[in-house]
Parts: C-alpha cells; sequence; structure tokens
C-alpha cells in the first residue's frame, strides 16, 4: 500500500464529493481493521466492503436499529485492538524518550479527550524535541584512534586517546543565532573541564582548543561572530 497514493485518492474523492454536497470522504481505521483481519489481500476488498456497507444502509438499516451500542463498541474495539504495537512503543522507550512520550501523549489524548487534542498534544512534543535539538546541539570531546589519523567520541570508543595538550571538540548541528550562544557557553564550560582534569592529573597545560566542524552544514553571521570570539 503506497500511502501518498492513498492520500491523493481521498483527497480527489473529497475535492469531487464537495461539488455535489457528498460526505466526507475518509478511510476508517476500524473498518480498515475488520477487513485486514478478515483477510483481505487486495485492494478488490474495499470494493466489497463498500458493496456490502451500501447495502446495508439501503435495506438492512431497520435490523441494527436496536442494536446496543455497546455491541458496536465491543466489535470495533476487538478488531482494532490487535492493531497496537506494543514492541514499538517498548522500542520508542529504548531509543528515544521523547518519543516515547510523544506517543503516549497522542494514545490517551486521544483515548480520554478528543483525536484532535490526542494529536494537537503530541504534534506540540514533537515541535518541543525539534526546538531542542535545534537550540541545544550535541557537542562532544574527540580523541585519536592508536595506530590511525581518525578521531571518534571518548565517550563513545574506550580506545580513542586524548591529545596533550589539545582539546578537541566536535559540533553536529549548523550554528546560527538560535544555538549561538548555547554553544559558546558549552564550549568553555568543555575548555574549564578540561583544564580541570589537566590539573588534576597533572598533565600538560592545554594550549589549543580545535573545533572539528564535519557535521556543521550552514553558519549564519551569529555563528560567524561566535568563532571570532
Amino acid at each position: 500500500v503506497d500511502g501518498n497514493k492513498e492520500m491523493m485518492a481521498i483527497g480527489l474523492m473529497n475535492m469531487a464529493g464537495s461539488c455535489s454536497s457528498c460526505y466526507v470522504t475518509t478511510g476508517s481505521f476500524s473498518r480498515s481493521a475488520v477487513n485486514y483481519n478478515a483477510g483481505a489481500q487486495t485492494a478488490l476488498s474495499n470494493i466489497v466492503m463498500a458493496s456490502a456497507v451500501l447495502v446495508t444502509l439501503l435495506f438492512l438499516m431497520p435490523l441494527f436499529y436496536y442494536t446496543p451500542t455497546v455491541i458496536l463498541a465491543a466489535i470495533i474495539i476487538t478488531a482494532v485492538i490487535g492493531l497496537i504495537d506494543y514492541q514499538a512503543a517498548f522500542r520508542l522507550w529504548k531509543v528515544d524518550k521523547l518519543d516515547f512520550v510523544a506517543c503516549l501523549s497522542s494514545f490517551f489524548g486521544v483515548l480520554f479527550v478528543s483525536v484532535p487534542m490526542g494529536l494537537a498534544i503530541s504534534v506540540g512534543v514533537s515541535v518541543f524535541k525539534i526546538l531542542l535539538h535545534v537550540t541545544r546541539p550535541n557537542t562532544t570531546t574527540l580523541g585519536n584512534i592508536p595506530g590511525t589519523y581518525i578521531y571518534q567520541s571518548l565517550g563513545r570508543y574506550r580506545e580513542a586517546m586524548r591529545i596533550p595538550s589539545f582539546l578537541v571538540l566536535a559540533v553536529e548541528s549548523p550554528i546560527y543565532f538560535a544555538n549561538a550562544t548555547y554553544l559558546q557557553e558549552r564550549t568553555l564550560r568543555w575548555v574549564r573541564e578540561e583544564e580541570e582534569r589537566i590539573k588534576v592529573n597533572n598533565e600538560s597545560t592545554l594550549k589549543c582548543v580545535i573545533l572539528d566542524m564535519t557535521a556543521v552544514t550552514a553558519i549564519d553571521t551569529s555563528g560567524i561572530e561566535l568563532l571570532g570570539e
């Protein structure tokens, strides 16, 4: 199933339907779940399902008039419960806590409030995550891999060795006005921590700070002023 084609089809149907006062066209999640659980394999099943719904609406509605809403809800819950991916939620928790928070926010927001509110909360959490990464980019100290010219993070590679009298810092994002101040403060903090470490270990004094800007794809005037300082 191509999601882009599905969205284009729904959009075209709504555009055409709006010209004749038709009901809004959409893809019911619960109906799709029932269709999937019934063993549907091709798009032809949608035609069969649409035909069944049409016949039901035209001729069989009196038979369902006295059906309790609880029974209809039970049918929907039974169909949809199998689509909840618990493993994906556990994976989000292990990989990225903010993604997990966004997942729970949308789930409980839709469950206890409404669909628009649940989606709005999850979008808000996602936007907050993006802003957090943009304004507080990752920086790390690099060390040399013995016997090579390769420099890697000291926190990730145990074999990486510090270069005496040098502090190598890697900036892993574009530098512009939103994060220039943070990068300046973080760089000075790295320098202070390195000087304290050198003093404690009685090593040679720090003489030079090298910035690895391989991952910096863009820089504005605020970033240039930061480097000048």
